[in-house]
C-alpha cells in the first residue's frame, strides 16, 4: 500500500473524536482492508452488561469506510450513504475487533462490508456483520 495513503488514513482516524471516546485504535491498514479494535469499556455497556450495539456499529462503520478509502486517491474522502448491521450475538468480553473490507470500488459508490468480533478470554467470536455503501467526496 502507498505510504501516503496509509498516513492519510491514520491521520483521519486520529481526528475522529468518537473513536477516541470509545478507546478505539486503528491496528492494521492494507489495500481494501482495515482493522479497528476497541475495548468494551464500562461507559459503552447496554442494560444487560454487554457491549452496546452502538459500539459495535461505530467501529464496524469506520472499518468499512476506511477500507474503501484505501483505494481512493489522496484528494478524496468517503462518507457513509447507507449501512446495515446484523447483530448475531452479544458483545461479551474485553474488546471488539472490526475488520472492514472493500467489496467493490467505484468513482461514485463503493460497496463495503465489515465483520465485528468480540474477544473473551482470548477467543474471538463473530457477533455482527455490516454491509453498506460509501460515497467518495472531495477532501
Amino acid at each position: 500500500m502507498d505510504e501516503a495513503k496509509r498516513i492519510r488514513i491514520y491521520d483521519s482516524f486520529a481526528a475522529q473524536s468518537m473513536m477516541a471516546t470509545l478507546g478505539a485504535k486503528l491496528c492494521d491498514v492494507s489495500d481494501g482492508s482495515v482493522r479497528i479494535e476497541a475495548p468494551i469499556l464500562p461507559g459503552a455497556l447496554q442494560q444487560q452488561g454487554f457491549g452496546h450495539a452502538g459500539l459495535t456499529f461505530s467501529i464496524g462503520d469506520s472499518a468499512a469506510g476506511y477500507a474503501a478509502l484505501t483505494c481512493l486517491s489522496l484528494d478524496m474522502e468517503v462518507v457513509t450513504a447507507e449501512i446495515k448491521i446484523n447483530l448475531m450475538a452479544p458483545a461479551r468480553g474485553e474488546k471488539l475487533i472490526a475488520v472492514g473490507k472493500l467489496v467493490k470500488p467505484g468513482k461514485r459508490l463503493c460497496v463495503v462490508t465489515s465483520e465485528v468480533f468480540a474477544v473473551e478470554n482470548g477467543e474471538e467470536k463473530l457477533i455482527a456483520i455490516l454491509q453498506g455503501t460509501m460515497v467518495p467526496v472531495p477532501a
